[in-house]
């Protein structure tokens, strides 16, 4: 088991890939939130310097998924100018990367995940223009870098308004994917080795499928408003976990 999955024991390859199922599944079906469900969780397993590599190879799975099930909605307009601001980010990533401690990590995660659930994050709307479409993916794009999860800034840089769910959700997807594509290339390019982890990258990326699927045959019936509050506070005890597992270790 330990030398298919990185040494990882059975019970931690079952969390994750029960995470990657659930995270799909909520992203499919509320419009946000599982990426930064799953880092929470992986933070606790993978070690740090693989944490954002390896979360954004399983949200690109199930964020291609999710775009290839929604195809017909994507306004492809609106792909290519993210596209162009997060092509740059990644150009510059290189540079960053080299800057920032991977023990630092976990932290950052953990604070800018409560940030996202508690944080002022207004529906900027921004992507309805060409300029903001750029910005988007240039400032998101650099900010994936260092805590993985910017689901949510997309999604409000995006906008919900104007387009309906499956056209916000298409849009949505297909922006994630190229941006996680663009981070895992940036990774591989500064010497991150991926192949020991492909096993269990293979079936969190399928798990994450499965999730989708079953996240789009949902959308719309939950019960939006009374749910995200609930996650919220699922997250932050995760995130409050995570900090507490970094400081015990940082103070040992």
């Amino acid at each position: 088991m330990t030398e298919w999955f990185a040494g990882l024991s059975w019970l931690e390859v079952a969390t994750l890939l029960g995470s990657s199922f659930l995270g799909s599944m909520l992203t499919a079906a509320l419009g946000v939130g599982g990426g930064a469900f799953l880092i929470a969780v992986m933070a606790d397993i993978v070690p740090p310097l693989a944490l954002i590599p390896l979360h954004g190879i399983v949200q690109m799975g199930s964020n291609a998924s999710r775009a290839a099930l929604t195809r017909k909605h994507i306004q492809l307009r609106t792909i290519a100018f993210f596209l162009s601001g997060a092509f740059i980010a990644a150009l510059a990533a290189a540079w960053l990367l080299g800057r920032v401690d991977p023990s630092w990590i976990p932290p950052m995660v953990a604070l800018f995940i409560i940030w996202l659930c508690w944080g002022p994050i207004p529906e900027l709307g921004l992507g309805k223009t060409k300029v903001g479409l750029f910005c988007g993916g240039l400032l998101t794009t650099l900010a994936t870098m260092i805590v993985g999860a910017t689901g949510p800034l997309v999604s409000a840089w995006l906008g919900r308004s104007g387009v309906d769910r499956w056209t916000y959700t298409a849009n949505f997807s297909s922006c994630m994917t190229a941006q996680h594509l663009l981070k895992i290339m940036v990774f591989g390019m500064a010497g991150f080795v991926f192949t020991p982890w492909l096993p269990l990258l293979g079936l969190m990326v399928l798990a994450g499928f499965l999730g989708t699927k079953a996240g789009l045959k949902i959308l719309g019936k939950l019960p939006e408003a009374r749910f995200k509050s609930l996650f919220k506070w699922v997250l932050t005890l995760l995130a409050l976990r995570l900090l507490w597992l970094w400081w015990r270790g940082f103070s040992a």
